[in-house]
């Protein structure tokens, strides 16, 4: 496992809850009530721990067991913010974390992407730009509240994105060569047993689509959406920047396979 991806996990017992609070939910199938951006959710506690963690799904909250921060969560409350928490610094102090909170994420989760890209040997060709991109993606991230707070981290993203992608069609290079399903629409999509080795699918839309043994060795899943996507039984160990929250959206069991810095979901197990 790469030396950076452990900072790049969650860690709810660092963290103030910002996810509970900064962000917005609308009710629908994933969250049982809506919630503006800066209020707590109803369910948050006065420790910053959730109330009904265990009970999420039932209870109406799947979207929570879906989303991840990247780590982002306990950087601003303990090193962005050095600590000071959202409910006794004053509402100024609230604001700023808030609006903090979501940018720092954001780069958190380019972290990931630059991280695993270095572990592909493969694309060792781009490693000394891609170093120079985690560097000041990590430089970006470590900057101060208040420059935080007027980041607008796009122009990086899209800067990074073109690497990224150079270093993805390296790691694919003789694997299904000239397979590219980028963007394509496949929502609901038959594809029980089907060989996708190498193939892109970077932003493709894999809504509901039937997955189940398929083979999705070195497949790039970067920004594929897979809510609802039934794995059970598929191989995705060297898929391309899978995150977990791509993971935690899907359906899956004890005979699908991930790649190593991935967890298997809790909610797989009680779903089947």
């Amino acid at each position: 496992m790469p030396d950076h991806i452990p900072l790049l996990r969650a860690d709810c017992a660092d963290c103030f809850g910002l996810c509970c609070v900064a962000l917005p939910f609308a009710r629908s199938a994933d969250f049982a009530h809506d919630k503006p951006a800066g209020k707590p959710c109803v369910n948050l506690r006065e420790d910053h721990a959730c109330g009904i963690h265990t009970e999420l799904r039932p209870r109406g909250y799947a979207g929570c067991t879906v989303y991840d921060c990247f780590g982002a969560g306990q950087r601003v409350s303990q090193v962005t913010f050095g600590g000071l928490d959202w409910r006794t610094d004053g509402k100024e102090h609230a604001r700023q974390m808030f609006e903090v909170f979501p940018v720092v994420r954001r780069l958190h989760e380019l972290l990931w992407y630059l991280t695993e890209a270095l572990g592909l040997d493969a694309a060792r060709p781009l490693h000394p730009e891609l170093r120079r991109a985690l560097e000041q993606t990590e430089r970006l991230a470590a900057q101060k509240p208040e420059e935080l707070a007027v980041l607008d981290p796009a122009e990086h993203w899209h800067e990074v994105a073109e690497l990224l992608l150079q270093a993805s069609e390296l790691a694919r290079e003789g694997r299904k060569k000239g397979r590219d399903r980028r963007g394509a629409d496949l929502a609901g999509a038959k594809l029980k047993g089907a060989d996708l080795r190498g193939v892109s699918l970077r932003g493709a839309c894999l809504i509901a689509a039937d997955l189940t043994g398929a083979d999705l060795r070195q497949a790039d899943l970067i920004g594929a959406d897979l809510r609802g996507a039934d794995l059970t039984d598929a191989d995705l160990t060297g898929a391309l920047f899978l995150t977990q929250p791509q993971v935690n959206a899907a359906r899956g069991g004890p005979g699908t396979r991930l790649p190593g810095s991935l967890v298997r979901p809790v909610h797989w197990a009680a779903s089947r």
